[in-house]
């Protein structure tokens, strides 16, 4: 079996997808900055019979994160789905009026450099393997711009234009690239946006490998 690698991983989402993965017997990968959270994600995630290591990096420091995933392939084989999905930090998410280009670097950063570092890392294996997953999340402004998160307005949207343009351009070497937003904020026991119920929902994207965009939730919740 392959390897699947989260970059973003936390104890939400990332573990979820870790677990729901890890059963269907893929090695896991996490990707994070915090050393400290990510060995006990590791640990927590590896107690429940999954092969899975950590790797630190930070998504807005490309040649850190492209070595981060080099180290990953090399401890558990071939990276087969790529799942960028970091958390937006509440800096990047200023009214359009106060926010200056100085002010879009992290944003961009987070969102444009990072993905296209990670992408470019493991596509040369995933053309090996004759196949592959590449799967972005991101949250609603990257459907429908807000005024006042003017940040990831401006970065999910460059983000999904790169991950459209992945799609297209893939889809005949046997590589799927989709993207999930998930609207508002991921809720435990929500009946959509619950950790489980989107990592079931990023399982089906990868085994369906039907369109791009997603929706884990109407828009307006």
């Amino acid at each position: 079996m392959t390897t699947v690698a989260i970059i973003g991983a936390g104890p939400g989402l990332g573990a979820a997808a870790a677990r729901r993965f890890g059963r269907e017997g893929y090695d896991i990968a996490l990707v994070a900055r915090d050393r400290a959270r990510l060995d006990a994600l590791v640990a927590e995630v590896a107690g429940q019979g999954i092969t899975v290591r950590g790797f630190a990096a930070d998504v807005r420091a490309p040649e850190g994160l492209a070595a981060a995933l080099d180290a990953a392939t090399a401890t558990l084989g071939p990276i087969e789905v790529l799942q960028y999905s970091p958390v937006p930090h509440r800096d990047f998410m200023r009214p359009v009026l106060e926010t200056t280009h100085r002010d879009l670097l992290g944003p961009v950063e987070f969102s444009v450099y990072g993905p296209v570092a990670a992408v470019q890392q493991v596509l040369p294996g995933m053309r090996d393997l004759g196949r592959g997953t590449i799967l972005f999340v991101n949250g609603g402004t990257a459907a429908v711009p807000h005024p006042d998160r003017a940040g990831t307005s401006i970065a999910f949207a460059a983000e999904s234009a790169y991950g459209h343009l992945l799609h297209d351009t893939l889809a005949a070497d046997g590589i799927h690239v989709g993207q999930l937003i998930i609207p508002g904020a991921i809720i435990s026991g929500h009946h959509r946006k619950d950790p489980a119920v989107l990592a079931d929902v990023l399982w089906a994207m990868h085994q369906d490998r039907h369109g791009f965009r997603h929706f884990a939730d109407d828009l307006d919740s």
